[in-house]
């Protein structure tokens, strides 16, 4: 009997053991993604020195939006995403450096500062609702790009303008990475019209909206 106990231990310790060195099947890798300024074609301006400081708020995410994951859609309002395929950070702390930096070569501003920081400004944006979705709706599917922006003059105290952008651009192919090259170029599209927009409203035009 014991010695039946003996064997019966030595092959489910045997098994144990053949399984825990067996190679296991490895999951595919995780993608991650940046938005990026290679699509954005505006000319680099010089700084205008006695232009005004513009100080720039960290863009807040539309809900559901708050998420490195890429968000897509295959029916309206419901909103999924990429198992194997993420952004790098979320798409409105993505946004915010190429914010700060095609802003900054429009040649309207001494200086685009972005929040926290102790310089004080002339003018803050504010920045709200950003969001970032592939939609599989159509063919080809689409990318919709989506934020809107507040004007703030801090000397006044006051709201210059608001505003809402929308950009949507076609994905090159039916997958992740069409995605993030249309988003890329949608991106641009919405730093133009930022740009313009806040140009208008420090040289007191009509498109700022006032």
């Amino acid at each position: 009997m014991k010695c039946w106990i003996a064997q019966a231990a030595l092959v489910v310790f045997t098994m144990t053991a053949t399984g825990c060195l067996s190679p296991r099947a490895e999951s595919p890798p995780m993608h991650a993604y940046q938005l990026s300024l290679d699509a954005w074609s505006a000319e680099t301006r010089p700084t205008d020195v006695n232009g005004p400081v513009l100080l720039v708020n960290l863009p807040q995410a539309e809900p559901g939006f708050d998420t490195q994951r890429m968000v897509y859609l295959t029916r309206r309002y419901e909103l999924e995403s990429y198992a194997k395929n993420q952004w790098a950070d979320t798409p409105a702390r993505l946004f915010a450096p190429l914010l700060v930096q095609a802003l900054g070569q429009t040649g309207v501003w001494r200086a685009v500062i972005p929040l926290p920081s102790s310089v004080r400004g002339d003018y803050r944006l504010d920045s709200y609702g950003f969001a970032v979705q592939q939609e599989f709706l159509q063919q080809p599917s689409r990318v919709r790009v989506t934020v809107r922006t507040q004007l703030i003059d801090l000397k006044e105290s006051r709201i210059v303008s608001t505003r809402a952008f929308e950009a949507v651009e076609d994905a090159p192919s039916e997958d992740a990475y069409g995605g993030v090259l249309a988003a890329n170029r949608a991106i641009a599209t919405i730093l133009s019209h930022v740009a313009s927009w806040l140009q208008g409203c420090v040289r007191h035009t009509p498109e700022c909206g006032r």
